[in-house]
């Protein structure tokens, strides 16, 4: 039996703000905008390429405090054209980095390796994001 990931629930205190974060700065597919009255509403996106998506709204129920959601990490093929999309997108982040001797050093790794080279990102409301370089990915 598969047990497959499908959404990830991103805690937000505004949501047109998320909405346009993810879907116009990011570019991440809008994949539903439902509302069911004023109490209720939810957003789905999913980042290219994803099997998984991120929901956001109002009403979803304890997803906790905006700012909350630490250590989810986005995969890409190339470290560089990620930062450079998040560069020319006005993402403030922490530009590539990569583990060296056990510590954060700046730079992509100089090998070009999968799994050492990474990107950080805050959305608007503090919730952080690490972006990974996987070209080859184990599955």
């Amino acid at each position: 039996m598969d047990w497959k990931l499908q959404v990830v629930v991103v805690p937000v205190s505004d949501v047109e703000r998320a909405k346009t974060f993810y879907a116009d700065t990011l570019g991440f597919t809008l994949d539903t905008d439902h509302r069911s009255g004023d109490a209720f509403r939810v957003i789905q996106v999913t980042p290219p390429g994803s099997a998984c998506s991120i929901v956001f709204g109002k009403g979803l129920g304890d997803s906790g405090a905006p700012g909350s959601l630490k250590g989810c990490q986005l995969v890409v093929s190339d470290i560089e054209e990620a930062h450079a999309h998040l560069e020319a997108k006005g993402v403030a982040n922490s530009g590539p980095q990569h583990f060296e001797n056990g510590v954060m050093t700046p730079g992509a790794d100089p090998a070009g390796g999968d799994y050492n080279s990474f990107i950080f990102f805050d959305d608007p409301d503090g919730n952080t994001w690490a972006v990974q370089q996987v070209a080859k990915p184990l599955r």
